[in-house]
């Protein structure tokens, strides 16, 4: 390979003046014959610039904790944390962090080497002071923590269900259904209100439309999607089923239509059916179901990057919540 020496020899010049004109040094005095001479050895000696790199460090990558509230087992019957897991962990695979998952049924002596916590579910306050307890910076989705001085990803539980019983509305329907599950915290401490249950029953009082006895509350499954309609089912003469029904989960939605096809209820003719999360098994039963599409890849991507700003911040962090709205997509569950 042609060295500046090479070059140097050829166009009878000093190897400084070579490198000064290779390197278009606007302070060099020299003519332009003199220029053109070393360009002309440089191409016919083929020379190639070496670029200056700087010696890289190699980064150490960091480590963040993905807290479930649920088991591995449950998660895997519960397609909609697992969708928000995913995104968390794509976001960190692009922000070059490496992911450590810990199950509701793990240890958390686990996050004494993680950098960062993301928690994904609902944590009771002692849950929350456990975590604090590692002194890192902590992050919270589908959960509002901003209370406890933590930031946190939310979804629009209020809107969603207005937009539901608008559309309800619309198409004509007066007796509305709802099927939901009872929360609690990770360690079965505290009941949890859930917003959709708030605001369904507002709305619809508001409306003089509001039946106690069309509200069925269980566990967040499929199991107790089909014991809570057939239920209904049996307590309701068949000229005052309810002709629409917001279901709080796709898992509870899979339960539900079930029952009523058992029964032989024509769905949508007789009854229209709405669930809530939109995950993939939504879109592939038969009749498909009509869903609030929420944005679970999305609120694990923001929660990771909100997580990213907290380890990056080099003044005080202040948190702050997200809440990502929702899309009403409606499939063949809905006259």
């Amino acid at each position: 390979m042609a060295t500046i020496k090479d070059i140097a020899q050829a166009a009878a010049v000093s190897p400084a003046t070579v490198s000064r004109v290779l390197n278009y040094d606007q302070t060099l005095s020299v003519s332009e014959d003199t220029k053109k001479k070393i360009f002309q050895a440089a191409q016919e000696l083929h020379y190639h610039k070496k670029s200056k790199q700087r010696p890289t460090k190699r980064k150490k990558h960091q480590t963040i904790g993905i807290v479930e509230w649920y088991t591995e087992q449950e998660e895997l019957e519960d397609l909609y944390y697992y969708s928000i897991r995913l995104g968390v962990e794509k976001q960190a695979q692009e922000l070059g962090y490496d992911t450590l998952r810990i199950f509701n049924n793990d240890s958390l002596k686990q996050l004494t080497s993680v950098q960062g916590i993301v928690a994904l579910g609902k944590f009771s306050s002692k849950e929350i002071q456990e975590l604090e307890a590692f002194q890192k910076p902590l992050v919270f989705l589908d959960s509002d923590t901003l209370a406890f001085g933590h930031s946190c990803v939310t979804t629009d539980f209020e809107h969603s269900v207005i937009k539901v019983l608008e559309y309800f509305l619309c198409q004509g329907h007066q007796r509305i259904g709802l099927l939901i599950g009872e929360e609690k915290t990770a360690d079965q401490i505290d009941h949890l209100t859930d917003a959709r249950l708030t605001t369904f029953r507002q709305f619809l009082t508001d409306q003089g439309l509001y039946q106690e006895r069309f509200v069925k509350m269980g566990q967040f499954s499929v199991a107790s999607g089909y014991k809570m309609m057939k239920e209904l089912l049996q307590s309701t003469a068949p000229q005052e089923l309810p002709t629409a029904f917001f279901i709080a989960s796709d898992a509870l939605a899979v339960g539900a239509l079930h029952a009523l096809q058992e029964e032989q209820i024509a769905i949508p003719s007789q009854v229209s059916l709405i669930s809530f999360n939109d995950t993939s098994i939504a879109k592939y039963l038969y009749p498909p179901l009509s869903s609030v599409t929420v944005f679970t890849e999305e609120m694990g991507r923001k929660g990771l990057h909100l997580l990213h700003q907290e380890l990056n911040e080099k003044t005080q962090f202040i948190p702050y919540k997200i809440t990502l709205s929702t899309k009403l997509t409606i499939r063949e569950s809905c006259r």
